[in-house]
């Protein structure tokens, strides 16, 4: 049982996911941040507990970071709905994603699991920072220049984003792939 806490920590976030998205819609936004930080404490703990143990499994390093996924586009997308952030931004995140996971994807078919790395996590945190502002700002409805610094938390957890999948596809795309993508000419 001890060696499944790290998988169970991150199945609890995937299942906060559609009570942070209620909270979030229905305006309860303090309910939906303190679902949202535990989440996020979830996340943190079963990577502790993962590498502290040696609990490190392939289904953790798949699900941890769809887990993150699941949670940020979930509420990005309700954040655009909801008017507090513009819906290109949804765009980029989703379109990221999307390359990262068919990346991966194709990787773990070629018998390669992508790791977490620094600037993953760098561009993660950048746009959980910018969420849970988003909700504070709306939480406690803050003046426009709250929400102003708020939209350039979005850009530049959007650079971290771009910087990050540049650095995942030179650091996991393998050299010889690259080499055969393209015909000479």
């Amino acid at each position: 049982m001890k060696k499944h806490i790290p998988n169970i920590l991150t199945i609890i976030r995937i299942l906060l996911i559609p009570f942070i998205v209620f909270f979030i819609a229905k305006s309860s936004y303090l309910l939906a941040f303190i679902l949202l930080l535990a989440s996020g404490l979830t996340d943190i703990l079963d990577g502790f507990i993962a590498r502290r143990f040696n609990l490190i499994s392939d289904f953790g390093k798949l699900m941890d970071p769809l887990a993150d996924k699941l949670t940020q586009i979930s509420i990005v997308i309700t954040l655009v709905i909801k008017g507090f952030i513009p819906f290109w931004i949804v765009i980029i995140i989703i379109l990221k994603e999307f390359i990262m996971v068919s990346g991966a994807s194709f990787l773990y078919g070629n018998h390669t699991v992508v790791s977490s790395r620094w600037f993953g996590k760098l561009a993660t945190v950048v746009l959980y920072i910018a969420i849970f502002f988003s909700i504070i700002i709306a939480e406690f409805n803050l003046p426009e220049i709250y929400k102003t610094c708020n939209f350039y938390l979005y850009c530049i957890s959007i650079i971290a984003m771009i910087f990050s999948l540049i650095m995942y596809f030179r650091l996991f795309i393998p050299k010889d792939l690259l080499k055969n993508m393209w015909p000479k000419n």
